[in-house]
């Protein structure tokens, strides 16, 4: 592998991401790696998930890796930075070489990332990687991680689990510190790379022009865009089967703004609450009454 043909798609789960790395993956010299999960070993999260239901007041979230750093005996501990860092890369570089045999030798390997909150990390570890940066309206994550948290879902046999009605809003609160927490992280990440190493893509966008996305990103990995139209015609949303997309599916309804349709008005309060200056951020606009709730 080598590392220049490396590129990271980054951002929130639920934002996409599975769409475009499949649509990818069918173009020539691309070599897909779906879901590693290096984020969630590496980056644990501190505190975990309950203190959104339990503590007295709102938690600031972190992760083991960035609480520990100075600690001497945690393992990847910054004083010895210098005995854990190349063998590491160099783990991570041949578990991708393993997935990768028979598929061209010097292709570009696009690795989704969904534990997204170690984009900086994982960015200075691979320094000569390439990041497209994978955005979507924090409330649509938000929104699409609650129709996967309901009896029957896609997700319940990865983990997930039914959510009880006086839950919603505990979990609305921690998905939202979490898309707020990896589009910051991620960010972090993107600023460090050069103009021709970088892309950030908006889901919005993507949906609305997918051509022109994908055509972008083929660019910067040195892929051939010839087969753009017909791979984003036979991935397009409309050409799936009605069976497989809608409610408690992973492909949902890939429509922008679903969320004032689908969560309450104490929902949608409690979600501005946590996101609505990131949101801000970001460039997405609030409705002047949720506004004052964040």
């Amino acid at each position: 592998m080598q590392e220049n043909r490396l590129a990271w798609i980054f951002g929130s789960s639920r934002s996409g991401s599975t769409w475009l790395l499949k649509m990818l993956s069918d173009l020539d010299g691309v070599v897909p790696i779906d879901d590693p999960h290096l984020g969630h070993h590496l980056g644990v999260w501190r505190p975990i998930p309950l203190a959104w239901a339990a503590s007295e007041n709102p938690p600031e979230l972190s992760t083991l890796l960035d609480l520990k750093a100075e600690e001497p005996g945690y393992f990847f501990a910054e004083r010895y930075r210098d005995a854990w860092e190349g063998p590491l890369r160099a783990l991570i570089e041949a578990r991708f070489e393993a997935q990768a045999e028979g598929q061209e030798p010097d292709g570009a390997y696009v690795v989704k990332e969904p534990g997204s909150h170690v984009a900086p990390f994982l960015a200075e570890l691979f320094p000569r990687s390439k990041v497209i940066f994978l955005l979507r309206d924090g409330r649509d994550v938000v929104d699409s991680w609650l129709d996967a948290y309901s009896d029957g879902s896609w997700a319940i046999p990865g983990g997930a689990f039914p959510v009880s009605p006086e839950g919603r809003i505990p979990l609305i609160r921690w998905l939202s510190e979490v898309w707020a927490f990896r589009s910051r992280e991620v960010r972090k990440a993107y600023e460090t790379r050069a103009l021709e190493d970088r892309i950030q893509i908006r889901y919005e966008d993507l949906r609305g022009d997918t051509a022109a996305c994908l055509e972008r990103i083929c660019k910067m990995v040195g892929v051939d865009p010839d087969r753009v139209p017909d791979v984003v015609e036979a991935h397009r949303f409309e050409k799936q089967p009605s069976e497989a997309r809608g409610r408690r599916r992973f492909i949902r309804q890939a429509r922008p703004g679903g969320w004032r349709d689908n969560l309450n008005p104490a929902e949608q309060r409690a979600m501005h609450e946590v996101m609505a200056g990131t949101l801000t951020e970001f460039g997405y606009e609030i409705d002047a009454p949720l506004a004052a709730a964040g």
